[in-house]
């Protein structure tokens, strides 16, 4: 073979392989295709496989078969009780017809643009005739699906199904979060004022009946205690009287050291007593029977002092 031929096998392998590109195309299993020609669309694909369409005559235009996300711009709705609310809400969707999708939309980036539009009025038909209460807590869940019906009532023509509708977020205003908060700052407040209060007045009245219970209880001691003491003194005598009765010697030598005791401690009351004094009649005779020494002192008068 010459080279000229191989050259001429070569240009028309390339262009067999230029026509085969523009001529066949695949669809996968996540897309639909739309073939059109001249602008029209002529088939409408929802299978994957292996496609045969005409070169520079035919276009493919590939569309999503999965769910699709939706995410809607916060917007300021008024409630029915005339109260701003800022809604955030997001949406996912389907395309259900492709045929009718391109028609009517005709891409991914016009079908933003319009369902933006329609959640938007959805949103605000159906907050406008509930209740925050029944918005933010009590009826959240059928308020989102009035929307998705409305919804889907108005998209449904262009091809689209929406598989869920949700409210993301409802808040106040910032400025009437501030104000509501300082509200609820002021009640909370009070509140806790308010249970301070009780608290000490509790703990005045607790405290109350622990001095009154302290008081009685001592006084019921102090009152047992005074009965004891009064017994054991009642006892105490008695048995001195005993032993008075039985010894009286004894009973007086007991006496008179119990005296020498108390008389004599250091740092005590000082007493001026004659030696002769019958208190000290134990310190010469144990018996106690005979009496103190007469005091070695001189009664004379002292010898005044002389000046030379």
């Amino acid at each position: 073979m010459t080279s000229t031929s191989r050259i001429g096998t070569l240009i028309a392998l390339v262009i067999v392989l230029i026509l085969a590109a523009n001529t066949l195309f695949t669809v996968q299993q996540t897309q639909y295709a739309l073939v059109l020609s001249f602008g029209k669309v002529v088939r409408a694909i929802s299978e994957p496989g292996l496609y045969f369409k005409w070169p520079l005559v035919e276009t493919v235009i590939p569309l999503d078969k999965r769910i699709l996300d939706l995410d809607v711009a916060p917007q300021t709705v008024l409630e029915a009780g005339q109260k701003q609310l800022v809604v955030d809400s997001f949406a996912r969707y389907r395309i259900s017809n492709p045929l009718r999708f391109y028609q009517a939309v005709g891409s991914r980036a016009g079908a933003t643009q319009q369902l933006q539009a329609i959640v938007n009025a959805a949103v605000r038909g159906v907050i406008a005739d509930s209740k925050i209460e029944d918005i933010v807590r009590n009826q959240r869940g059928q308020l989102q699906g009035q929307m998705l019906s409305l919804v889907n009532e108005q998209v449904m023509s262009r091809g689209i199904n929406i598989i869920d509708l949700r409210l993301r977020q409802v808040v106040l205003p910032p400025k009437n979060t501030e104000a509501v908060f300082n509200r609820m700052n002021s009640a909370r407040q009070r509140e806790a004022q308010e249970k301070r209060s009780e608290g000490t007045q509790l703990a005045t009245a607790i405290r109350a009946n622990a001095d009154l219970s302290v008081q009685t209880i001592l006084g019921e001691a102090n009152q047992k205690s005074e009965e004891i003491r009064g017994a054991a003194d009642a006892e105490k005598n008695k048995i001195f009287a005993d032993a008075f009765g039985r010894d009286p010697g004894f009973f007086a030598f007991y006496r008179s050291m119990q005296a020498y005791e108390n008389g004599f401690k250091p740092d005590s009351t000082r007493m001026v007593m004659a030696p002769g004094s019958s208190f000290f009649r134990y310190f010469n005779d144990p018996s106690g029977r005979g009496s103190a020494p007469p005091p070695a002192v001189s009664l004379a008068a002292p010898t005044p002092p002389t000046n030379n």
